[in-house]
């Protein structure tokens, strides 16, 4: 079975930290990232981890969040540090089992995507 699973959220207040794990299974993907949606709201790009280690993220969470992978373990991790308020939302895993050359901010450029798990943050 193809599939992505997330684990590692919670309820937290604001200034916390929380780290996200996504165990992938069934195939080995190329590059991994992370999407989150508040409600109300589009689903939105948030980091991506390429082959290669090469990193990229949206501009509300650099210097606070990290991303990280595992390749031994098929594995990506975001690292959430300072939490405020506004990043309260369904964190999902998303992959992609081709490298992405180009782009790589919108969902429509990744095939597999996990269950999601909520991130609530409390002011």
């Amino acid at each position: 079975q193809v599939q992505l699973v997330e684990s590692g959220g919670g309820l937290v207040q604001a200034g916390d930290s929380l780290r996200l794990s996504c165990a992938a299974s069934g195939v080995t993907f190329s590059t991994m990232g992370w999407f989150r949606q508040a409600p109300g709201k589009e689903r939105d790009f948030v980091a991506v981890s390429r082959s290669g280690g090469i990193t990229s993220y949206t501009d509300s969470v650099k210097g606070r969040f990290s991303i990280s992978r595992d390749s031994a373990k098929n594995a990506v991790y975001l690292q959430m540090n300072g939490l405020k308020p506004e990043d309260t939302a369904v964190y999902y895993c998303a992959a992609n089992r081709r490298p992405l050359f180009g782009g790589y901010s919108s969902r429509s450029q990744y095939d597999v995507w996990g269950q999601g798990t909520q991130v609530t943050v409390s002011s």
